[in-house]
């Protein structure tokens, strides 16, 4: 091959910045040799994925009978690849199974129903899970649930030291690495808070009427309009209890929600970024069966970077909590109302998001099953967002330009954001 030596001895011989300049009609042999420079890496990395091979088409022509190879059982140059039929199992093997086509499945409808999910992303945020909801906004906690944690009865004994010892075991003590990650702190600080608060039973026996439960699946349906919408999913830490949870506004406050006009955000289509589906069964399931002790929602608790598939945004993340708390009153309201439009007794569940140091509060009050009309009672939901529980805790003493600018530790504790973290707990329970 005396050829391929004298070609690869030229090529040794030219420069390295004269390689490239080697074909002067076109780049494909400087990309050529460009290409053999990558010796660190693996072919998969630096190759080109190869384009997907387009299916012969099958040409049939009527009245003419195609020759295969079938009946030789063996590949024959020249002759047609013979076409078999689909083989069934006389058996159900779950690991080779095959869904039917959609509109051939018993559950299948021809109007479509719109799910939103635990990683559903709303492009609106909470202005869209109010229009979904039929809910007006009131900004702020109401002021009779925060009047509870200012007793000194309803305090916890060492209170602020206890909590600020707890976000010190969330962020520095609890792990065996130079600092644990936002999952685990997270979940660890809000399981300390609500250990805290629960050191209260001893002083509100009514604490002990309730439990927390997890991982169970929530399934609410309603009408919007003309439109299907339906929660589906798991969502956080769920706290049922005994007896339900006062009402918030009194029968004034509820009629006057008829006066408020719903927010619209024209031209986005309300139902945006929710998943359509043709194959749904309408029902409206809590997750637990009929004869649990504990039927009614009290609190949810979000933890927000519980999915690491799945990170939303801050607004996005309030409408998750928005619609899982609707769905819960929801459920419960058709559960011991059925088919009454307006409640009589309206149906209160509470929802606390956190990421570990920024606290979300929610209080929604369930006045009205009737959701397919802009008229009429509309429903409440009070929102206190973006709450700091503290400034800093840091590992190392952020330092810049010689000075200590953060110190290291806890900074920056904010005492008032437990209180409404102690207040909603207690709601129910004074």
């Amino acid at each position: 091959m005396p050829f391929i030596s004298v070609y690869v001895s030229i090529y040794l011989l030219v420069p390295l910045r004269s390689r490239g300049r080697l074909s002067t009609h076109g780049g494909a042999m400087a990309s050529h040799l460009q290409a053999r420079r990558h010796f660190a890496v693996s072919r998969c990395l630096t190759a080109k994925v190869p384009p997907e091979r387009k299916p012969r088409e099958r040409v049939e022509i009527p009245g003419l009978e195609m020759v295969t190879y079938g009946e030789r059982m063996h590949y024959v140059p020249g002759l047609s690849k013979p076409v078999h039929p689909q083989w069934e199992r006389d058996y159900k093997d779950p690991r080779h199974y095959r869904s039917p086509p959609a509109h051939e499945m018993p559950l299948y409808k021809e109007k479509p129903c719109y799910v939103y999910n635990q990683r559903t992303s709303a492009l609106e945020g909470v202005r869209q899970a109010l229009w979904l909801t039929k809910t007006k906004l009131i900004c702020g906690l109401p002021p009779q649930l925060l009047s509870l944690a200012e007793s000194p009865a309803n305090q916890i004994p060492d209170q602020d030291e206890r909590v600020q010892n707890a976000i010190k075991h969330a962020r520095f003590w609890d792990t065996t690495e130079e600092r644990p990650g936002k999952e685990k702190y997270s979940n660890t600080l809000l399981l300390n808070l609500l250990h805290l608060c629960a050191t209260l039973q001893s002083s509100h026996p009514a604490i002990g009427r309730r439990i927390l439960a997890e991982k169970y699946s929530l399934a609410a349906t309603w009408k919007r309009g003309e439109d299907l919408f339906q929660i589906r999913g798991q969502n956080g830490l769920l706290q049922n209890c005994m007896d339900p949870l006062p009402e918030v506004s009194g029968k004034q406050e509820v009629g006057d929600t008829a006066d408020h006009v719903l927010e619209t955000f024209y031209p986005v289509s309300p139902t945006i970024d929710l998943q359509k589906v043709n194959v749904y069964k309408e029902m409206n399931c809590s997750g637990f069966r009929g004869d649990y002790p504990y039927p009614h929602a009290h609190t949810l608790y979000f933890l927000e970077g519980a999915d690491p598939r799945c990170k939303l945004r801050p607004e996005q993340f309030r409408a998750k909590m928005f619609m899982f708390t609707f769905g819960n009153a929801l459920v419960r309201a058709h559960n011991l109302y059925g088919p009454q439009r307006v409640l009589d007794r309206p149906v209160t569940v509470q929802a606390v998001g956190t990421n570990g140091r920024i606290f979300q509060f929610m209080v929604f009050q369930l006045n009205t099953t009737d959701l397919s009309g802009d008229d009429g009672i509309k429903n409440q939901v009070w929102l206190d967002e973006d709450v700091e529980l503290y400034d800093f805790a840091k590992v190392r003493p952020l330092i810049k330009k010689k000075q200590v600018k953060v110190p290291a530790g806890l900074a920056g504790y904010k005492p008032e954001t437990f209180s409404k973290f102690l207040a909603l707990y207690l709601h129910g329970a004074v």
